[in-house]
C-alpha cells in the first residue's frame, strides 16, 4: 500500500479545507469535497492504514476486521455513497452473532424462549419474578446504565446477559456508567418485546416489510466488502488522491491556529519529513476532542476544564490461525464468562471467505478491552498471542495444539466512554469552541466523543459538507443518532435524503 505522503516539492501549503484524521467521517468529508471542486488535504498519523478503526490489517495474506463493521444503514444516502465508491465489491453475508456464557450459546439480540430454556427452570422463573418486579416497581430515578438495563429486563437477567460484559468492555461499573449509553445501544431489546416477537415467529405471524402490515426485525444478512472494510476507505482516497487532493499519510496533528484578521487556520503537523504547515479556510476535526481542544493555540478554556475528563476504551485484537476449516458459523460472540479475559470473539472467514486465503485454517480475532497502557496493552505480542491460545482453549472453541500463528493489533481510543459527567463535559467544549471557531466542525466518533456507528459517522460528515458549502451551519450535526436504535432492523436505505429526523437532522433553528 503506498504511502501517499507525497515528496517535500508536491505538498500542499495551501488548502480550502484541511482534514485531521482518514477514517469514515474524514475520508467522506474529504471526497464530497473534492466531487465539489474544493481544494482540500487530509492528515492521518497512520503509516500505512486509512479507515481508522474501520481499516482492515493485513498479516501474511489474512485480513483483520478491527471490531466488526456490518455496512448497513437506514440512510438511502450512506447507503448510495458506498454503492458509488465500491460498486463492484460489496458481498451478502448471513447476520449471526451469540452471547457465550457457562458452555451455552445464547442468539443476540436476546430470543426470550431460547434464553430462558438454556437457563433451566429455576433460573428461568427467578429471570422472570424479577422482570415483573421490575415492571410493576421501576426504578423512576434512572442515572446508571445499570438502573436503565435492570429497568428493562429485571436485576436478574441484567446480572447474567449484561453486567460482566459491559464492565469487562468499559473497565468501570455499571453503575457508574451513564443510562445514555445503554439507550443509545439496547434501546431495541425488552424481554416483553422478545417474547412477543418469538410468539409470533413460532405462529408465523411476522410479515415481511412488503406484505402489507411490516414487522420489523434483526435483519438476517448484510452486505460486506469482500476485503474487508478497508477497501471502502482504500477506494475513496484513491478517489480523493485522483481528483488531485492530499492525503498524507504518517503525519500527525501537531497544533491548530487561527489568524485573527484573516480568520484562515494554520494546521501544523508532524510527518517523516519535519513539519507540515496547511493554510486552508476550514478545519474538519476527526480527532478525538481531548486532543484537538489541547493542540488549539492559544488554549480555550475548555482545553484546561472539560477536556481532560473526557475518557476512552483502547482495545486490542489478537488473531489465531488454526487448523481446521472452521469453528463456528457466527460473525463475533460475546463472551459473558468471568473466567477469561477476551471480551468477545471474530470470525473472519464469516464477514468473508476472502479474508482467509488458506482453506485448511480458520482464522480468529480474541478482542480484548483495556487501557492504554495498562497490563493487557503493555503485554508482548508472544504473550498476548499464548494468552488467547489458552483462553480459546478454556472455552472450549479450539484445541491449543492446533494454533499455528498469530498476531496483534493494538487499537487506541476505540470508544468514547459515557460516565456520568461525559455528556456535560462534551456540551462545554461544543459550546465554546463552535461559538468561537465558525470554520471548525468535528465530526466523527471521536471527533464528536459519541460512539456512533460507521453510517452515522459518515452522515455528520456529509452534513459539515453541505455546511461548508452554505457558508454557515445549516444543519446540526448533533441530532445525528440521537435517538437511533444500535441493532440493524428494517431496511437497508429505507428513509430518503433529508426525511429523517433521527438519520438528517432538521436544520438549526435561528434566533431572531
Amino acid at each position: 500500500m503506498s504511502n501517499r505522503s507525497g515528496s517535500p516539492k508536491n505538498r500542499p501549503t495551501s488548502a480550502d479545507v484541511a482534514i485531521i484524521g482518514a477514517g469514515p467521517a474524514g475520508l467522506t468529508a474529504a471526497y464530497q469535497l473534492t466531487q465539489q471542486g474544493y481544494r482540500v488535504t487530509v492528515i492521518e498519523k497512520d503509516p500505512v492504514y486509512v479507515g481508522g478503526i474501520s481499516r482492515t490489517v493485513e498479516h501474511e495474506g489474512f485480513r483483520f476486521d478491527i471490531g466488526g463493521h456490518r455496512f448497513f444503514s437506514k440512510s438511502r444516502e450512506v447507503v448510495d455513497l458506498w454503492n458509488e465508491i465500491l460498486p463492484d465489491d460489496f458481498i451478502e453475508r448471513p447476520r449471526m452473532s451469540r452471547i457465550y456464557y457457562e458452555g451455552k450459546f445464547y442468539s443476540y439480540p436476546l430470543r426470550a424462549f431460547e434464553a430462558l430454556w438454556n437457563l433451566g427452570v429455576v433460573r428461568s422463573t427467578l429471570c422472570m419474578v424479577s422482570y415483573a418486579k421490575a415492571k410493576l416497581l421501576p426504578n423512576k430515578q434512572v442515572r446508571s446504565f445499570e438502573d436503565w438495563t435492570i429497568n428493562q429486563f429485571g436485576q436478574k437477567l441484567y446480572s447474567i446477559f449484561f453486567k460482566t460484559y459491559t464492565e469487562k468492555v468499559w473497565g468501570m461499573p455499571c453503575d457508574e456508567m451513564s443510562a445514555d449509553w445503554a439507550a443509545q445501544r439496547i434501546k431495541g431489546l425488552s424481554l416483553g418485546g422478545a417474547v412477543l416477537d418469538g410468539f409470533k415467529r413460532s405462529l408465523g405471524l411476522n410479515k415481511r416489510p412488503n406484505d402489507g402490515m411490516a414487522t420489523k426485525t434483526l435483519l438476517e444478512t448484510f452486505r460486506y466488502p469482500r476485503l474487508g472494510p478497508g477497501m471502502m476507505w482504500d477506494a475513496t482516497r484513491d478517489k480523493v488522491v485522483a481528483g488531485g487532493n492530499h492525503v498524507l499519510m504518517a503525519h500527525s496533528f501537531k497544533q491548530l491556529t487561527q489568524d485573527q484578521v484573516s480568520g484562515r487556520w494554520r494546521l501544523t503537523a508532524n510527518g517523516p519529513d519535519g513539519d507540515v504547515v496547511i493554510d486552508a479556510a476550514h478545519v474538519i476535526s476527526s480527532a478525538p476532542m481531548r486532543e484537538l481542544a489541547a493542540r488549539i493555540h492559544p488554549l480555550p478554556a475548555c482545553a484546561l476544564n472539560a477536556a481532560p475528563k473526557l475518557k476512552y476504551r483502547d482495545f486490542l485484537t489478537v488473531a489465531l490461525k488454526i487448523r481446521s476449516e472452521d469453528l463456528f458459523p457466527d460473525n463475533w460472540i460475546y463472551i459473558h464468562d468471568s473466567k477469561v479475559q477476551v471480551g468477545r470473539v471474530q470470525n473472519f472467514r464469516s464477514w468473508s471467505p476472502e479474508m482467509v486465503p488458506d482453506p485448511e485454517l480458520a482464522c480468529v480475532g480474541l478482542e480484548y478491552f483495556c487501557f492504554e497502557g495498562d497490563g493487557l496493552w503493555a503485554s508482548s505480542d508472544d504473550d498476548l498471542i499464548a494468552l488467547a491460545t489458552k483462553e480459546m482453549a478454556i472455552l472450549g472453541l479450539c484445541d491449543p495444539k492446533d494454533v499455528v500463528g498469530g498476531a496483534v493489533v493494538r487499537q487506541e481510543k476505540a470508544y468514547p466512554v459515557y460516565d456520568d459527567d461525559y455528556a456535560a463535559h462534551v456540551e462545554t467544549m461544543r459550546s465554546e469552541l463552535e461559538a468561537r471557531y465558525a470554520t471548525l466542525h468535528m465530526v466523527g466518533r471521536n471527533g464528536m466523543h459519541r460512539y456512533n456507528n460507521q453510517d452515522h459517522a459518515m452522515m455528520t460528515a456529509m452534513l459539515t459538507v453541505r455546511n461548508i458549502v452554505a457558508g454557515e451551519r445549516v444543519y446540526d450535526i448533533w441530532g445525528v443518532n440521537e435517538d437511533a436504535e444500535y441493532h440493524e432492523s428494517g431496511t437497508e436505505g429505507e428513509q430518503a435524503a433529508l426525511a429523517s429526523v433521527r438519520e438528517v437532522p432538521a436544520r438549526v433553528t435561528k434566533a431572531a
